[in-house]
């Protein structure tokens, strides 16, 4: 038995714990994970990384990684039945809005072993087969029961998924429903009768499924529902082939699984935190819930760290919470709507998906690649459009304070220095812009974004916009934001 001491304790080695504890240690915090695994995970699980996760592992410098060793989907094609529709392209929906204008198709576990090797090389280790049996606050922070070790920490945060031991044992509750359909899911090769290097989605007056290539030549995930009892992989098999037109050779993966809408009642209960499935569940209908976590963990990164360092208040961690919770509760709301009219007997959905599907998917495969409405679909999907409120009284939502950083071309490269920024996108001279101790960088203008001349963006380090200002009136509403 030993007595070890950090600044934040991790629990959970999964892509979201594995996320923050690259990012807290490439900012200078001591950390310590475990996990009950004996690795990373080994079946592939969560598969989709959308634009905005790739810019947060670009970010810190493994973007490359990631797309090397991701399969490119390129365009949705829908369906109804055995048919396909045709495709709708994703570059041309994503182009001017990210680097990463696609959906890159990475199962979790090359995740974890991309985020478990880069950890690593950072100095770190990962304890694995070491489960968290207790913890407990403490006038310093937390005190843990790890394995045969006692850890102290000024931290906590639960990365341990849908069942944390870190929010039963904080007693938060973890409010929604339980569908009562089930998934099953197999990772198939030699995989025929599916529009190639494209997401597959084919619902039909009973059924769905939904294919998303993988690499490797063939290689497919394929999801679908299951009514009633569970179904074995045969079973599966002919409902592919009968009702889809889909067929395979062998299955590398088979699994059924109920499907969870929950959202933790709190993000924080003092020094704890949960973060991923941890803190909410949802349907893997549009391969969100995995890239909810990375993010998740980005974001309390920097603010964790900026408490840890001095140079933010205590009251700076309610902002995770703040901001993290509505966007889960968003999510969770959305799919459990879309998951509900999917999977739904009742005539009326089953009329919908029969009759209007069939009439609207050729139309939407003509009209979305070059709609503003096809355009806005991509930046919802790839979460480029997440809002915060940056300040309580804030109204109406602005077009650049509260997001993610419009791309320019290149003005996401300054982001990977991970600090407060001041930018401005043209009529501005150095001259204009007070010393606020913070970095500057002055850019071309940028047309198509909302980015506007003559005005000074305040550009936090997870990339999203704190305020913006005219030059004369910068100096005090950014010093503002800059107190935490």
């Amino acid at each position: 038995m030993a007595e070890l001491s950090c600044e934040v304790l991790v629990v959970g080695a999964g892509p979201t714990g594995l996320m923050l504890a690259n990012w807290l240690t490439r900012l200078g915090v001591h950390v310590i994970v475990t996990d009950t695994k004996d690795g990373p995970t080994r079946e592939s699980r969560a598969l989709v990384v959308q634009a905005r996760s790739l810019e947060i592992y670009d970010q810190l410098g493994i973007g490359d990684q990631v797309l090397d060793a991701a399969r490119r989907a390129e365009a949705i094609a829908p369906g109804f039945g055995p048919r396909a529709f045709g495709r709708i392209p994703l570059g041309p929906l994503g182009t001017r809005i990210t680097p990463y204008p696609y959906i890159e198709v990475l199962e979790q576990s090359r995740n974890e072993e991309i985020l478990y090797d880069n950890l690593r090389k950072l100095g770190r280790e990962v304890f694995w087969e070491t489960p968290l049996t207790a913890v407990v606050q403490t006038e310093q922070g937390i005190e843990a029961k790890v394995g045969n070790d006692t850890v102290r920490a000024r931290f906590c945060v639960g990365c341990d998924g849908a069942n944390s031991m870190v929010r039963k044992i904080r007693r938060i509750g973890f409010e929604g429903v339980t569908n009562p359909h089930q998934f099953f899911v197999l990772d198939a090769s030699g995989t025929r009768g599916l529009v190639e290097r494209a997401i597959n989605v084919r619902p039909n007056g009973t059924d769905f499924m939904v294919a998303f290539p993988m690499q490797g030549e063939g290689n497919w995930r394929l999801i679908g529902a299951v009514r009633g009892a569970d179904l074995e992989e045969d079973d599966a098999r002919r409902r592919l082939r009968q009702t889809f037109g889909v067929r395979y050779e062998n299955s590398r993966w088979y699994a059924t699984y109920r499907v969870h809408h929950r959202v933790a009642v709190a993000f924080r209960d003092g020094p704890f935190f949960l973060a991923g499935d941890a803190a909410h569940v949802h349907s893997p209908v549009g391969g969100q819930g995995m890239n909810t976590g990375l993010q998740d963990a980005h974001n309390l990164a920097f603010k964790l760290a900026d408490v840890l360092h001095g140079v933010a208040r205590d009251g700076w961690l309610d902002r995770y919470e703040a901001e993290r919770r509505p966007v889960a509760r968003k999510l969770v709301a959305t799919t459990d709507r879309l998951f509900g009219l999917i999977t739904s007997n009742r005539l009326p959905a089953r009329t919908l998906r029969r009759l209007v599907v069939p009439l609207i998917a050729p139309v939407g495969v003509r009209v979305l690649p070059r709609s503003s409405a096809g355009s806005r679909l991509f930046q919802y999907v790839s979460q480029t459009r997440i809002h915060y409120r940056m300040t309580p009284d804030e109204g109406r939502r602005d077009a650049v304070v509260g997001r993610r950083l419009p791309w320019s071309g290149g003005n996401h490269a300054v982001l990977r220095a991970a600090e407060w920024q001041v930018h401005a996108y043209g009529g501005v001279d150095a001259s204009d812009v007070p010393d606020l101790g913070v970095a500057v960088h002055l850019f071309p203008p940028a047309p198509g974004t909302a980015l506007r001349p003559g005005l000074l963006y305040l550009v936090r380090p997870d990339g999203f916009v704190a305020a913006k200002a005219e030059p004369a009136e910068a100096e005090p509403r950014f010093r503002y934001a800059l107190a935490r």
